[in-house]
């Protein structure tokens, strides 16, 4: 197995250490909303898939998986161009742009949340959800929640923290427990807030545990935490970002409609207002979140990954 990664990213640390092979490409994506940033992408692109045929004819490889996103765009195009048969996984409701680009010729799409199937046409879809790491074991959340956990996602969200630290007593007066992981952009904030119920924190690699003590999570809609919180089986309220030309705002819809989350907008959300959205949630509708969230969760991604991938392969 061969994994590609973009040159400087985390993967030049994080691959090696896992103990698997890594080829980079130096390649950028599309930014929507800083457009001047893309003015090196005529010269970056051409030379990224260049790059991307001298990887795949040096490993000559069986199957090849795109995880979604700009950077597996070198290596899927170099497949397609060598008659490689390949394989999309796209983690959004909306499919993103590579994943448009390459879709007519996959020889199947993997997706996360349902309704992407709907945007794919008659292509070969399976629902698989998205990889996760061990230890997300499925729970009852307690009824009424005493721990409550909040995050942005990896990045943060500045809008959110606020909204957590202007309410923080009275969260702290509904919880036994508050835990906060507000991002890097957040760190200052979670000194400077304290509260003997309230546990704030800029990072953390230990979303397992966190995930295994909370009773209710209020996110952004990432697919990553959505996954994470379904594998679990939490009730959600989720607060899409409006970045990104806005794909989180399906992925929260998805959701909803699976009776798993309560949507909280961006332009809505204060301190009150996400408190009362908290105080909304009676025990009957709580449950049945809980209930919703994990029939959704797709604890064995990996294993339906593979699965397709084997049989792609075969064929």
């Amino acid at each position: 197995m061969l994994l590609v990664g973009r040159s400087g990213g985390p993967e030049e640390q994080l691959v090696p250490a896992a103990g698997f092979e890594l080829a980079t490409v130096k390649i950028r994506g599309l930014d929507r909303d800083a457009v001047w940033k893309n003015l090196a992408l005529p010269y970056l692109v051409p030379a990224a898939l260049r790059a991307g045929l001298r990887i795949v004819d040096g490993f000559r490889p069986d199957v090849v998986l795109g995880m979604g996103g700009y950077v597996m765009a070198p290596a899927v195009a170099a497949a397609r161009s060598r008659g490689i048969p390949y394989v999309l996984h796209e983690k959004d409701v909306r499919p993103g742009l590579a994943t448009r680009i390459f879709a007519g010729r996959a020889a199947a799409i993997c997706t996360t949340l349902p309704g992407t199937e709907r945007r794919l046409g008659g292509r070969r879809v399976e629902l698989t959800g998205v990889p996760l790491r061990d230890g997300f074991t499925p729970r009852t959340p307690a009824v009424p929640p005493r721990r409550l956990l909040i995050t942005g996602g990896s990045q943060g969200a500045r809008h959110l923290n606020q909204a957590v630290w202007s309410a923080l007593d009275d969260l702290c007066d509904l919880f036994e427990e508050v835990v906060h992981v507000a991002g890097q952009q957040g760190a200052a904030g979670v000194t400077e807030h304290g509260h003997v119920r309230y546990i704030g924190m800029a990072f953390t690699e230990n979303m397992v545990e966190l995930m295994s003590r909370a009773d209710l999570i209020v996110s952004r809609a990432g697919v990553g935490t959505i996954a994470e919180a379904t594998a679990v089986g939490l009730p959600m309220i989720l607060v899409p970002g409006t970045f990104g030309g806005g794909h989180q705002e399906e992925n929260a819809v998805a959701m909803v409609d699976a009776g798993a989350a309560v949507r909280l907008g961006d332009a809505e959300l204060t301190g009150a207002s996400l408190v009362a959205t908290i105080k909304g949630l009676d025990a009957d509708r709580l449950g049945a979140m809980a209930r919703a969230s994990a029939s959704v969760g797709r604890r064995d991604a990996a294993q339906r990954v593979l699965k397709v991938l084997h049989e792609v392969a075969r064929s």
